[in-house]
C-alpha cells in the first residue's frame, strides 16, 4: 500500500523537528497518533527512518532520502491543489442592465470558468468592483478612478442615438452628432461619473453642456423617458435591439468616437484566475475589430 500525503507530511514535520512532541504540536495532533503513523510508514516502506533514544531523534540515511522525496511531493501536491481550486472556482461577474445580450454565457464557456451574475446599479459604474461584490466586470469605459482598474477591451462599437419615430431627425437614415448639440438628453445618475458624460457626448461637445431633460436609473426608465419626448439618448449598436419600444427608433450617430466594452478587474487582484480569464474571453472572439489591451496608468 503507498503512503498516502498525510503521512508524509507527519514524516516531514518529524524530519524537520526531530522531536516527536515539536512535530505533533505543530500538527495539532496526540504525540502517540504521531508516533503510531511513522511506525506504521515505516512498515509500508520496509525501512526504518529514524533513529530513537529517550535523548534524541535523527534521521537514517533512508529518512534522509525520503525527505527531499517527500518535500518535493507535497510541493508539487500544493501547486496542483491550488490549480484544482482555481479551476472550480466561481468567478463573480459585475454586469448592468443593458450589458446582457448573451454574453455571459459565451465568456463562461470561453473562459472555463463557472460565473455567477452580480446585477450592478448604473449608479456603479464600476459594477460592483469598487465594492468587491465582483471579481470582473463587463463595464462601458471609460472606468472611474482608473488607477485602482485593469481591463481588456472586448469590443467596439459605434454609438446610436435613440429618438421618438416622430422627431424630425429619425427620417434620416444616420444623423451627425452637429445636429444633437441641442437636443435634451436623457442622463444617466450623477452617480455614473464619467460614464455618464461619455453617453451624454460630452467627449464631442468642445466644452457646450449637454441639455439634461431627464435621469434615467433602469433600462425602463429611459425608455419610458424619451417615449415622453423629454430627451433623447446614446446608446451602443449592440444594444439598440434591447431598445425596441412603440413609438422609438434609433439612428447611427457620425461624428463621435465609439464606445467600448470591456471586462475590467481590481488592479490589487492579481490572482492567475483573474488575468486567465481575461486573456480568455479576449482570445474566445470577444473583441472586435482593432482590438487592443488597456490598462490604467
Amino acid at each position: 500500500m503507498d503512503p498516502h500525503l498525510r503521512d508524509l507530511r507527519y514524516f516531514v514535520a518529524v524530519a524537520e523537528e526531530l522531536h516527536f512532541t515539536n512535530a505533533a504540536q505543530r500538527l495539532h495532533i496526540a504525540q502517540p497518533t504521531l508516533s503510531r503513523q511513522i511506525r506504521q510508514l515505516e512498515r509500508q516502506l520496509d525501512v526504518v527512518l529514524f533513529d530513537r533514544n529517550q535523548r534524541s531523534v535523527a534521521l537514517t540515511v533512508a529518512g534522509k532520502e525520503l525527505l527531499e522525496g517527500a518535500r518535493k511531493i507535497l510541493d508539487l501536491w500544493e501547486v496542483t491543489n491550488v490549480s484544482l481550486q482555481e479551476a472550480g472556482e466561481v468567478l463573480r461577474v459585475g454586469i448592468q442592465s443593458a450589458l446582457g445580450r448573451g454574453l455571459l454565457n459565451d465568456l463562461e464557456s470561453a473562459s472555463g470558468h463557472r460565473l455567477a451574475l452580480h446585477a450592478a446599479s448604473w449608479t456603479d459604474p464600476s459594477s460592483g468592483l469598487s465594492g468587491r461584490q465582483a471579481d470582473l466586470a463587463l463595464v462601458w469605459l471609460p472606468l472611474p478612478d482608473q488607477n485602482r482598474y485593469r481591463w481588456q477591451v472586448l469590443r467596439t462599437e459605434q454609438r446610436w442615438v435613440l429618438l421618438p419615430e416622430t422627431h424630425p431627425l429619425a427620417e434620416q437614415e444616420s444623423i451627425a452628432f452637429s445636429d444633437l448639440l441641442d437636443e435634451p438628453f436623457v442622463a444617466l445618475p450623477s452617480e455614473a461619473g464619467a460614464v455618464r458624460e461619455f453617453w451624454l457626448g460630452n467627449d464631442a461637445r468642445n466644452g457646450r453642456q449637454a441639455k439634461i431633460g431627464a435621469e434615467a436609473a433602469t433600462t425602463e426608465d429611459k425608455l419610458e423617458a424619451v417615449g415622453l419626448g423629454l430627451g433623447v439618448c446614446l446608446l451602443a449598436e449592440n444594444n439598440v435591439p434591447m431598445y425596441r419600444w412603440p413609438g422609438l427608433t434609433a439612428r447611427p450617430v457620425t461624428g463621435l468616437a465609439p464606445c467600448e466594452l470591456a471586462v475590467a478587474w481590481r488592479a490589487d487582484d492579481t490572482r492567475p484566475t483573474i488575468l486567465e480569464f481575461a486573456g480568455r474571453a479576449v482570445a474566445g472572439g470577444f473583441s472586435a475589430t482593432g482590438e487592443r489591451a488597456a490598462a490604467a496608468s
